[in-house]
């Protein structure tokens, strides 16, 4: 007979699962375009769909889903319409299909791969006339697989002020700001570079809140940011002088009016560029929010946004759950942090988890339960892991094998949810909508279907 927690465990991964399956980018963009004869509809997020009579359909695909969206995307489309088709995506989700050039290329850190892929894309933009359409279809981690630097600057040189911003704690939208300014892709630039053919992008959401100028950098939207706020975020941020010579003449000569800016709100080229958000971490935190109803959970939203330092986090979630009357399931999607003070392996989830595991012990978390956090692309950190999944016998396992206090401090969370038998190990899912929590929690009797 399965014991309590192993259906805890089990129900737990089940609602991850639902999560990660309403990211499903094949099905996502199956939902979002159809044939209507000879021409091709896009659904839009308002209800209403977008058709033309177009005479071309360039379709740009890029990110870690990118090969399973291309694919969805062909079969949908009428194919005497389909004038090129190409999918970027990392080394670890590239595969072969029939019509459609694939190239593998580094991720997080951009390489030569990548920089010869976003000059096929510009090739391909640039190409495009009017009345023809660029299909781009756009998932997490485009913005580091697409690097195409101004001219003037090299990859190694816009790599070296990236590595500088993340060095001294710059913000994901300051980081943003400056490649953007940096790139003829990013904010706005493959837009800009298809005008005047009609663009849409199909967007599969990495980014809490859904910021369309912020997923992938924002190719294909209008940007806010100006030159004079990425000179200003390097100054602030005390790392001008640790930046290339190269990037401080672009950004001074842009701050001048003698470099154009990165396309903004109102610009022409926006005129027939419009996009439809197709999956986020939004849309998965639902699936799950249903799918623990299903199973008979009472069940209510810890956070929508979860963020901060992972450990706190999970300190904070126990006393939390300790507060609450069991059964209950509390769910969540976000992405917290960690700070490296050790030199162990593991990463934000894989923290968390373990995190969690012994302060459940060391605040007196009673009942059974058990608690999952999982990258929904199933990498988490430098791992093979997608996260953790532990219960109330975590640590305890772990007795005689390693001391969970000690591998924490040394952010050491992958060998130590190795020896409890907790590594949460789904292997590449082909998707990536951030990251998603799961507690379960019942009085010690009650068993749970």
């Amino acid at each position: 007979m399965e014991s309590l927690t192993s259906q805890l465990r089990r129900q737990a991964l089940a609602i991850f699962q639902a999560g990660v399956a309403a990211a499903d980018p094949y099905q996502a963009v199956k939902h979002h375009l159809h044939s209507e004869g000879v021409l091709l509809a896009i659904r839009l997020n308002d209800g209403n769909t977008r058709t033309r009579r177009w005479t071309k359909i360039h379709l740009i695909a890029c990110g870690k889903a990118a090969c399973a969206m291309a694919k969805a995307a062909q079969e949908n489309i009428p194919p005497h319409l389909l004038a090129t088709a190409i999918a970027v995506t990392n080394y670890e989700n590239a595969t072969t299909l029939d019509g459609i050039e694939v190239i593998g290329a580094g991720h997080p850190l951009p390489d030569a791969a990548g920089l010869h892929a976003a000059r096929r894309i510009f090739e391909i933009a640039g190409d495009a006339r009017q009345g023809e359409l660029v299909l781009v279809l756009v998932s997490g981690g485009c913005s580091a697989l697409l690097p195409y630097p101004v001219d003037g600057i090299t990859l190694a040189e816009k790599g070296a002020t990236t590595d500088a911003l993340l060095s001294c704690g710059a913000t994901i939208n300051e980081i943003n700001c400056v490649r953007k300014h940096l790139s003829q892709l990013k904010g706005g630039g493959l837009a800009k570079r298809a005008y005047p053919a009609d663009v849409h992008a199909l967007i599969l959401s990495d980014v809490l809140g859904d910021d369309l100028s912020a997923i992938a950098s924002g190719p294909t939207v209008p940007d806010h940011t100006t030159y004079a706020d990425a000179v200003t975020i390097l100054k602030t941020k005390r790392v001008w002088d640790k930046i290339p010579a190269s990037v401080h003449k672009h950004l001074q000569q842009g701050e001048l009016g003698n470099v154009p800016e990165t396309p903004k709100a109102g610009d022409k080229i926006f005129d027939n560029a419009t996009q439809t958000l197709v999956g986020s971490n939004a849309i998965s935190v639902k699936a799950m929010l249903k799918t623990a109803q299903d199973l008979g959970y009472p069940t209510r939203l810890y956070s929508g946004h979860l963020g901060g330092e992972a450990r706190l986090v999970a300190g904070q979630w126990v006393a939390d759950a300790i507060a609450i009357r069991p059964p209950l399931a509390l769910l969540a999607g976000g992405e917290t942090t960690v700070t490296l003070q050790g030199k162990g392996l593991g990463g934000r989830n894989q923290e968390m988890a373990l995190a969690f595991a012994l302060e459940a012990q060391q605040q007196g978390l009673t009942g059974n339960w058990a608690f999952l956090s999982g990258g929904t692309d199933g990498r988490d950190g430098p791992t093979d892991a997608a996260g953790g999944l532990v219960d109330a016998g975590t640590i305890n396992r772990m007795i005689g094998k390693g001391d969970a206090a000690s591998l924490l401090a040394n952010n050491d969370s992958y060998h130590a949810l190795k020896l409890s038998g907790d590594l949460l190990e789904t292997g590449a899912t082909g998707t990536n909508v951030a990251d998603l929590q799961v507690l379960l929690i019942v009085p010690e009797a009650e068993n749970r279907p």
